[in-house]
């Protein structure tokens, strides 16, 4: 982490006055999270449509936004992209024909709980239903959160061995939730697991921890990175304004 603030970044709003040595602590970041409306409104002027997307959140999808990506919203505009894709908005309780709560289809290709194995070569491994702030727009949000009561229980080692029993398994894409939630020694652990197995040659994390959490990017997680690596980090941006230094 950055020993100051970036000026753009903290230092606004209710966090003006937080150290640079909490600000820059990803626990820190976690722990004050956005996660009510009650929150919300002492901080940002909601429309009607949002007030009412906040209200019904909690049957589909959790609030929680990290004070460092809220400070990338305009809080003068509503239909700023930053704001868009974590402030609720009512349209989410529209459910339109034929819409599923799994509009990609994993449900139908999970041999065991957590993995999706739908190409020959490659796997999808869910290890976590948590996320630093949730997307409005999730397209797993049947089990992202818990809101919806899916009951999401990530079964690590059912998933490791169903791997390690499948040779034509060569490409492992780690998911979730955010994968880089879990702690330093679960991750140096999976990817130890992962890199004993012979037919695995690529190992990739999908993550949106690097804009909604970037502190989490520490020295101790690089290090662990470069002993398993080459590990393949696939980071989801949506819009310039996300990008910060």
């Amino acid at each position: 982490p950055q020993d100051r603030r970036d000026d753009w970044h903290a230092g606004q709003g209710r966090w003006k006055d937080v150290p640079a040595s909490d600000w820059n602590d990803w626990h820190w970041q976690l722990r004050n999270r956005i996660t009510t409306l009650a929150q919300l409104e002492t901080m940002v002027e909601l429309t009607k449509e949002e007030r009412e997307g906040c209200l019904f959140a909690a049957h589909k999808l959790s609030l929680a936004i990290t004070p460092h990506f809220f400070n990338l919203i305009d809080p003068q505009d509503p239909n700023c992209p930053v704001r868009r894709q974590v402030i609720p908005h009512i349209d989410e309780s529209v459910v339109a024909p034929g819409e599923s709560a799994d509009p990609v289809g994993e449900e139908g290709t999970m041999p065991v709980p957590g993995i999706v194995h739908r190409y020959p070569d490659r796997v999808l491994f869910l290890v976590t239903d948590r996320c630093a702030s949730y997307c409005r727009y999730c397209t797993r949000s049947r089990l992202v959160s818990n809101a919806q009561s899916y009951d999401f229980h990530p079964e690590l080692e059912q998933g490791l061995q169903y791997i390690a029993a499948h040779p034509e398994v060569r490409d492992v894409l780690i998911s979730g939730g955010d994968p880089l939630l879990l702690s330093d020694a679960k991750i140096d652990a999976l990817l130890g697991r992962l890199r004993a197995i012979p037919h695995v040659e690529f190992i990739r994390m999908g993550s949106r921890i690097p804009v909604f959490l970037p502190q989490r990017i520490t020295p101790e997680l690089a290090a662990i990175f470069r002993k398993h690596g080459p590990i393949w980090l696939s980071i989801h941006t949506n819009h310039p304004k996300e990008i910060t230094r």
